[in-house]
């Protein structure tokens, strides 16, 4: 469930829906779950492995896993696995931003019964400051608290309840006078749009299928170094893939059918959740109630992964230097802090960033935990196929070698040209 909830986040609950719309529905949705198998599944596999094979997060982890190929190998992999970990704090310098503004929508939903504009939310600096202080305090107390008594416990119980508001939010959805529309656009291909622009439709599916899992910064070789070797974690990748893979879909069947009876355009993009789906809220019966309820789901799938990333970097500075659970909590909540200021007080910081991590700091790092786990250079795929198959469950497929050696960094060669061309 800690893992999940690192994977669980806006990327399923408010990126899978517009990028769905925008290009197609139904078949954008096939093509999105095959690189989710071909792409997602294995490098979260390779995260894991790393953890546990280290007991150790990512740049410790590389570094002594790849120390039979000498020190200076070793060194030169610490740096790499330091670098790709510092992506954790690039990630949090904006998420908590809106995952503070989440907040705000669900409070002003519950009071006012209606979610201010986004952008006079955004250009209110003093309120959304507030909102994203609130984010980080909050996530650093459940750290602060320990791993078991506050991480996981947290993470399970805010999960649970994840998962039953959106059974909730779905039934409501598919009951709604038009929803069949909206079903049928989801669910029953059109491969018009597919041919009309085939490399935009598959290089977005590629970008959704490899941003949803938080694999490439090294967050789940930290969750990977706390699990037993009793259970294959190849086995323990599927449940979290398929966790991932059940919010995002659910996620489309809350918002199409809505878009669907309310006449909101499917294609609005980024601002269909914050700009469109109020509009739908406004309309419908209970409205105000229902809003507040799905905007307190959203809440949920953002503060889930702000806990788990927070783990993340505690865990990783405290085996880098020692420092004790609540000490480390209260820094890292400092750091994000300042680190969040520019993107509330800048115009334009926001997305600077995100282009900095989803464009160039994510996918250059899963490239190169591909390398290390499929080639002698670093691991090695032998050692790392153990690693993975260890415990009851199934096995690592061999053909695992092949994908993650070429198949994999050439995807993601492939995505970043194309993000670049398509921008």
């Amino acid at each position: 469930m800690l893992a999940a909830g690192c994977a669980v986040g806006l990327g399923n609950v408010w990126r899978f829906p517009f990028v769905t719309g925008g290009n197609g529905g139904a078949a954008f949705v096939l093509i999105y779950l095959f690189f989710l198998a071909a792409l997602g599944f294995p490098l979260l596999t390779a995260e894991l492995a790393i953890g546990r094979g280290s007991r150790r997060g990512i740049a410790a982890a590389m570094r002594k896993l790849s120390l039979g190929g000498g020190a200076a190998r070793s060194r030169t992999w610490g740096a790499v696995g330091t670098v790709i970990f510092a992506g954790n704090a690039l990630l949090m310098f904006y998420y908590t931003d809106i995952g503070g503004w989440l907040l705000d929508f669900t409070m002003s939903y519950a009071v006012m019964g209606a979610p201010p504009k986004l952008s006079e939310l955004a250009a209110d600096r003093a309120e959304s400051l507030a909102f994203m202080l609130a984010t980080v305090a909050a996530a650093s107390a459940v750290c602060g608290a320990g791993l078991q008594k506050g991480v996981e416990r947290f993470t399970k119980a805010m999960m649970l309840t994840l998962l039953a508001l959106m059974g909730v939010l779905a039934v409501r959805a598919l009951t709604l006078p038009g929803a069949a529309k909206g079903v049928e656009f989801y669910l029953k291909p059109d491969w018009s749009h597919l041919a009309a622009h085939p490399w935009k439709t598959v290089i977005a599916a590629m970008g959704q299928a490899f941003f949803t899992l938080s694999v490439g910064v090294g967050c789940m070789t930290v969750f990977g170094s706390y699990v037993g070797r009793g259970m294959s974690l190849v086995g323990e990748s599927a449940w979290i893939v398929l966790i991932d893979t059940f919010v995002a879909f659910t996620a489309g069947l809350i918002i199409f059918p809505a878009c669907a009876t309310y006449g909101v355009a499917v294609n609005a993009g980024p601002g269909l959740i914050f700009e469109a789906l109020p509009k739908v809220f406004a309309e419908m019966s209970g409205g105000r109630v229902w809003g507040t309820v799905f905007f307190f789901f959203l809440t949920l799938a953002a503060v889930t992964t702000v806990v788990a990333v927070f783990e993340c970097l505690i865990g990783g500075l405290m085996e880098a230097f020692g420092w004790r659970r609540g000490w480390t909590a209260a820094a890292v909540g400092a750091l994000v802090a300042a680190g969040s200021l520019p993107a509330v007080m800048c115009g334009g910081a926001l997305e600077a960033e995100d282009f900095v991590f989803s464009q160039l700091w994510l996918p250059t790092g899963a490239m190169l935990i591909s390398v290390f786990v499929s080639t002698r250079a670093g691991w090695g795929f032998e050692k790392f196929s153990a690693e993975a198959s260890a415990g009851e469950g199934i096995r690592l497929p061999r053909a695992f070698g092949p994908l993650l050696r070429y198949f994999v960094p050439l995807m993601i060669l492939i995505l970043v040209i194309g993000a670049a061309v398509t921008s």
